[in-house]
């Protein structure tokens, strides 16, 4: 394991770039996820129609174009670089910032399905007497489906994450130091191309089983009971 002696440091530092993007974007998806959810169950039909369509266009688009025209497109040709240009590592910084926006605009569509699916789990009675009571759609929401559709489905949005955490890979394409890009390096660099490969698979395996493991563990403690 010479060649993980030596890249040692450049590895962690990689994973923890990869790490950083999760959750990050991770973030930034249960967020906007969650209101695109809202917006698709809401009565209104513009609400419902924005949420549709960007459910459908984005899950069915390719990570790496969303990548790339979020470097390529909001800072190229837009000037939009989420940091401050004057900064020495500004270019860095804008790739990152720009890898984590493309990363949660695209896992926000599977995120929004997933609580989407979580609140039709919630039956419908509830819903009804809510607004008998006179809640508004946002407090029915709020305090009705919302906390019942995530205990429902804690275990597909740690899929999600999981999912997440893998496509990380794509933001190697502007640039991003994590993982993929220091893999690809590394391989340039030796012929232990097999070595290389497994120190990587390994290292992903090392972040999402446990993901895997926790929701899994916090989907049944959190369960609701039917």
């Amino acid at each position: 394991m010479e060649i993980f002696s030596e890249y040692r440091g450049q590895i962690f530092g990689a994973f923890w770039t990869t790490i950083q993007l999760t959750v990050y974007s991770g973030i930034g998806a249960l967020i906007l996820g969650t209101a695109l959810g809202a917006m698709r169950l809401a009565p209104v039909p513009m609400l419902n129609w924005i949420g549709t369509t960007y459910v459908n266009v984005v899950r069915n688009t390719p990570l790496t174009l969303i990548i790339l025209f979020c470097s390529f497109g909001l800072s190229q040709t837009l000037g939009i670089t989420l940091v401050d240009p004057k900064s020495a590592t500004s270019i860095e910084d804008s790739n990152f910032r720009l890898a984590v926006l493309g990363l949660a605009v695209y896992t926000a569509a599977f995120v929004c399905e997933t609580v989407r699916s979580g609140v039709n789990t919630v039956p419908l009675g509830q819903a009804e007497a809510a607004r008998s009571l006179g809640l508004t759609f946002s407090q029915n929401l709020r305090i009705i489906l919302l906390p019942q559709a995530f205990r429902s489905v804690i275990i597909p949005l740690g899929s999600v994450l999981i999912a997440l955490t893998k496509n990380t890979t794509i933001a190697s394409a502007i640039g991003v130091a994590e993982a993929a890009l220091l893999m690809k390096e590394m391989t340039e660099n030796t012929a232990a191309i097999l070595t290389v490969g497994t120190i990587f698979a390994l290292g992903f395996v090392v972040l999402t089983l446990p993901t895997g493991l926790f929701f899994g563990w916090l989907g049944k403690r959190w369960a609701v009971a039917r």
